[in-house]
């Protein structure tokens, strides 16, 4: 298959500044419900990076009927608003994923967001739906990075350190490579960086607004959990229907936890992804695995498959 004519790329998005000792991060819960034991834990550990963690007051709530919500979607929103607008913090960490960010994101006040200025927002997952409205509606770069309240954060030592070189040292980690990662389709792409959780990216199809955040000529990052292969091909399958894969430059592809046989879900990704002739390494490392890199969102980068690197052009803080 010829591969497409690369389309103009748009620019990158505004980076925030890094992160310095002493600085107050906040930390909110737009999803799922947040245990107490791993939420102190993973303060502790920011606490040990010299950073004053500040816990929004619904983090640890539950929705009063469903309980698969951290509290009711108002509060939720609050939490996120408020946090954004404090001028005393200096990032916002999200919690933990699970569900409920497309329920609470049309509630926050983005003009106020947009007023208070840039600051670093690390989630992933469900947080995929916010990564898309910070670059949609604050035309901010983002981190695709472990959260303090989960599993891989707080039982990898890789995966807390790379996050804060990602944070405080940012040009210490523009290479972004993994022991695992195979080359899919071999090439060499450049692009701004995009996507996150596939299930969320489909089920984001269609909602206005929504293409802005898809740069022609983007480098699309991809991972998920628990969706088994028949359904990855469903999500992919739509994006290609959609339309949303038209111009991608290259994909890196990360974890697919729960999702069965590897090798099955391999054969599914190349099925779908292949024939759009453009460059894909797999396995780099990100995602809901048991260990996750950082990845920035909305930075300019280069995709060597035939290396297994993303390259990013700057750091992504500044």
């Amino acid at each position: 298959m010829t591969s497409p004519s690369p389309s103009p790329p748009r620019p990158a998005l505004t980076r925030p500044r890094r992160l310095r000792p002493g600085d107050r991060v906040a930390i909110v819960a737009p999803s799922g419900p947040v245990e107490r034991e791993r939420l102190d834990a993973g303060v502790d550990v920011l606490r040990g990076w010299d950073l004053d963690p500040r816990v929004m007051p619904h983090v640890l709530d539950v929705h009063p009927r469903l309980d698969h919500l951290a509290g009711t979607d108002a509060d939720r929103a609050r939490d996120l608003t408020e946090a954004w607008c404090d001028p005393s913090v200096a990032a916002v960490l999200a919690a933990r994923g699970g569900y409920g960010v497309q329920r609470m994101v049309d509630l926050a006040d983005w003009d106020a967001m947009r007023a208070a200025g840039p600051k670093p927002f690390v989630g992933y997952s469900d947080l995929t739906v916010l990564h898309e409205a910070f670059a949609t509606r604050l035309g901010l770069a983002t981190l695709h990075g472990p959260m303090p309240a989960t599993v891989s954060f707080l039982k990898d030592g890789p995966t807390q350190e790379h996050l804060r070189a990602t944070l405080f040292a940012p040009e210490t980690v523009t290479r972004i490579t993994s022991p695992a990662a195979r080359t899919l389709v071999p090439g060499r792409a450049s692009g701004t960086t995009y996507g996150g959780c596939l299930s969320l990216l489909a089920g984001q199809t269609g909602v206005p607004g929504r293409d802005r955040a898809r740069p022609d000529g983007g480098i699309l990052l991809l991972e998920d959990v628990g969706e088994p292969p028949y359904r990855l091909d469903g999500h992919l399958t739509h994006l290609l229907r959609s339309g949303e894969l038209d111009g991608v430059a290259g994909v890196v592809l990360g974890s697919w936890h729960d999702c069965g046989p590897y090798e099955r879900v391999r054969e599914v990704l190349l099925d779908r992804l292949a024939p759009l002739g453009v460059p894909v390494v797999e396995e780099l490392g990100f995602g809901h695995g048991p260990a996750t890199l950082t990845l920035p969102l909305g930075v300019r980068a280069t995709l060597d498959a035939d290396t297994r690197t993303l390259t990013l052009q700057g750091p992504a803080l500044v």
